[in-house]
């Protein structure tokens, strides 16, 4: 749909779908989800939030500016410098502060801790493949936003098609299993889009981006899962707020990922004298996402075998 408005209307048209799909979800969530509170009231940690806040701005602008065609080098140390100096005395202030923003206790749960660091960084990876598709087609092989989109939802149609089939998955695998084998099956669907030509038949096109949309979806439900399988009711809430918001920052690391992948994939282009081949920068872009997601496949080397069996009722 995207792509036929900006073909036929304007660009600028596509952010008004939000906005019958935002009214639909206020009422919804209004009529469906409980009104749950807190009998304890806290008060406000400012100085959590304020470094918090500085700490996310000041590193997603610095990765941000990294991927730019010509970066400023020392303000970008500058900006990164100042993050990581912010978001030490943030965790910092919420493990001694009687009151903070967020309780990092659930970090102690193994398999929450796991869906934090390495489900991030998938999170991260798979975030960055709407983004360089389009990229990829339309200025790398020259297609227009229509068939671009076309080729594109043949991704979301995999995620939806294997839903009904993930909860069965999860029993009969386990998490562990489950996790890395189709945490390596997702990293080589990757490998394959950097394989892709204008030469590439739309039926092989759209196979590939389908079964890459299968195995985020199967990937993504996955670690969605298990990071609250195991973590104590009374952390649940805080868990949720630590979950929610690095979910919401790794899709907007993954729009970074793929913008500096790019940048990388011209200098790796014009050292290997691959620029006469179509969207290379576009295609090693994808080898670049899919070496994240396969660091982010190392935590989950070190769940144990019976990791949230208590939600996945795996089958003996």
């Amino acid at each position: 749909m995207g792509g036929f408005i900006t073909r036929y209307a304007s660009w600028h048209w596509i952010f008004f779908i939000n906005v019958p799909l935002g009214l639909a979800a206020i009422i919804l969530s209004l009529r469906i989800i409980p009104d749950i509170r807190e009998t304890e009231r806290r008060s406000f940690d400012l100085s959590g939030f304020i470094t918090t806040s500085v700490a996310m701005v000041s590193l997603v602008t610095a990765m941000e500016r990294l991927g730019d065609r010509q970066p400023q080098i020392w303000p970008t140390l500058a900006l990164a410098a100042l993050g990581f100096g912010c978001l030490l005395y943030s965790i910092r202030h919420f493990r001694r502060a009687a009151a903070p923003m967020v309780r990092l206790d659930a970090l102690q749960v193994p398999t929450f801790r796991v869906t934090m660091y390495g489900g991030s960084l998938f999170r991260a990876s798979i975030s960055a493949v709407p983004f360089l598709l389009p990229l990829l087609f339309q200025v790398g092989f020259g297609m227009d936003p229509f068939h671009s989109g076309l080729l594109v939802l043949a991704v979301f149609v995999g995620n939806l098609t294997i839903k009904p089939a993930t909860t069965p998955l999860i029993r009969w695998l386990g998490f562990r299993r489950l996790l890395l084998i189709n945490g390596a099956l997702n990293v080589c669907s990757l490998l394959a889009c950097a394989l892709l030509t204008p030469q590439t038949p739309v039926w092989a096109i759209m196979l590939i981006l389908y079964l890459g949309g299968v195995f985020r979806s199967i990937q993504f439900t996955g670690v969605s899962t298990l990071a609250f399988a195991d973590v104590p009711a009374a952390q649940m809430s805080d868990a949720n707020t630590l979950f929610s918001t690095a979910s919401q920052l790794a899709v907007g690391l993954g729009i970074t990922l793929g913008a500096i992948g790019i940048r990388l994939g011209e200098q790796v282009g014009d050292w290997l004298h691959l620029t006469e081949l179509p969207g290379i920068s576009f295609r090693l872009s994808f080898v670049f996402i899919a070496l994240i997601c396969l660091v982010g496949m190392i935590d989950s080397l070190h769940l144990a075998k019976t990791a949230g069996s208590s939600v996945s009722e795996k089958k003996k």
